[in-house]
């Protein structure tokens, strides 16, 4: 069963809040984090990305940017100022983007489940990127940024939920990108009863942050304290959740001149010309090419739920597109692929492909919550860039010292 714990949270006063919190450090280059921090000293992308204070082209994996990193935490606890909390709870967590919410729980989770499987994975972590935010983690002693989870909705957690949301709260925040942030701490009550009742919740899932949450395992066997032993986390019911398409661009056609891809796939797969940009339903992909869209119609996979993800569209593109007629392997390692999430809109890719960056691109049909599901109980790994989860929470509203 799950366990859900409160924490004495490291956060800023509401005033400043909205000065700090920032993007997910991974979500954007050294060269965005630098923009978008740009004449805000508080911007938490000094803490998550210190290398935008350093000289162009600074390695951001040397020693100085780690240095630097807690040179910068500390300042910003000093001047914002961030304030600890002189007692654990739990907080609840709203994100809302036009006519979309959802609201979830932020409290530590267990690595010890983590490590036993209980917390369930669909990625595959990369060792470059699980070393940074483990040097990160045990440089700074804190995760300041949480691990995004899902778990199976229960009523009850639900109308605790709500009643937390009916108090005042504690930050209420429009970050420039338009979603709203919205955080209440939880009564001591309502914090007692959450963490018994996640106590009956059989499983979570990890939606988003493979990453953090790798390196928090790793973190806690350098560490080896109390607080090491649970990593920070925003657990939102899956009913409330939604997934975007994680869709791809290709720079080039492997040598083919764009009729002669066309003729190619069509003779491989079923294309039908001038589909919409968005494709209706599973099993179909809508290919923008030399200014036209055109649905392409996968073949059949494996059934839902099998480990080897094979019903996948992105599994079935894959197999069926990208490697046996652009020759691209291993999407990992490829620089020829290039991957654009959902909320971008299929406008961006006609304008990768229109402004010659891209030659052709693929607009995907999004996973559902029940293929991750499936996917993760059955022990399978989902391809590189399967799922795309927005809105997307911020680094620096709760930091977990550790």
């Amino acid at each position: 069963m799950a366990t859900l714990r409160p924490f004495a949270a490291l956060r800023p006063t509401p005033d400043r809040a909205a000065s700090v919190c920032s993007v997910p450090y991974d979500v954007v280059s050294t060269a965005e984090a630098r923009a978008l921090a740009a004449g805000n000293p508080l911007s938490f992308l000094h803490v998550s990305r210190p290398e935008i204070g350093l000289p162009e082209g600074t390695d951001p994996h040397a020693d100085l940017v780690y240095e630097t990193a807690r040179r910068n935490f500390e300042t910003l606890r000093r001047e914002a100022p961030l304030t600890l909390e002189a007692s654990p709870s739990l907080y609840v967590y709203r994100l809302r983007l036009g006519d979309h919410a959802q609201t979830g729980i932020a409290g530590c989770c267990s690595i010890d489940e983590y490590d036993r499987d209980l917390i369930r994975k669909h990625e595959r972590t990369r060792q470059d990127k699980e070393d940074d935010r483990t040097r990160h983690m045990v440089t700074l002693r804190s995760q300041t940024g949480p691990v995004f989870l899902t778990y199976r909705a229960v009523p009850a957690i639900d109308a605790l939920v709500g009643e937390a949301t009916a108090t005042p709260a504690l930050f209420d925040v429009t970050a420039p990108d338009g979603v709203v942030h919205t955080l209440w701490r939880a009564a001591d009550v309502a914090t007692r009863r959450l963490s018994e009742l996640f106590g009956e919740v059989p499983l979570l899932y990890i939606a988003d942050g493979h990453h953090r949450a790798a390196s928090a395992s790793r973190a806690r066997a350098l560490l080896r304290t109390d607080e090491s032993g649970s990593f920070l986390s925003v657990l939102f019911p899956s009913d409330q959740l939604r997934i975007l398409a994680y869709n791809r661009v290709v720079k080039d056609l492997s040598g083919r001149t764009p009729a002669k891809f066309l003729a190619e796939l069509k003779a491989a797969l079923p294309v039908r010309d001038g589909a919409p940009p968005e494709p209706a339903r599973r099993g179909e992909v809508s290919m923008y090419l030399e200014g036209r869209w055109h649905g392409v119609r996968l073949s059949p996979g494996g059934e839902n739920g099998r480990g080897d993800t094979s019903f996948l569209d992105v599994s079935r593109l894959q197999e069926r597109v990208l490697e046996p007629l652009l020759g691209i392997g291993d999407v990992r390692t490829d620089a020829r692929i290039d991957f654009v999430g959902g909320i971008r809109g299929t406008a961006e890719l006609a304008r990768l492909v229109d402004s010659g960056r891209a030659a052709v691109a693929f607009s995907m049909h999004p996973v559902s919550l029940d293929d991750l599901m499936a996917v993760s109980d059955a022990g399978g790994i989902m391809p590189p860039k399967s799922t795309w989860f927005e809105p997307k929470l911020r680094d620096g509203f709760l930091c977990h010292m550790i």
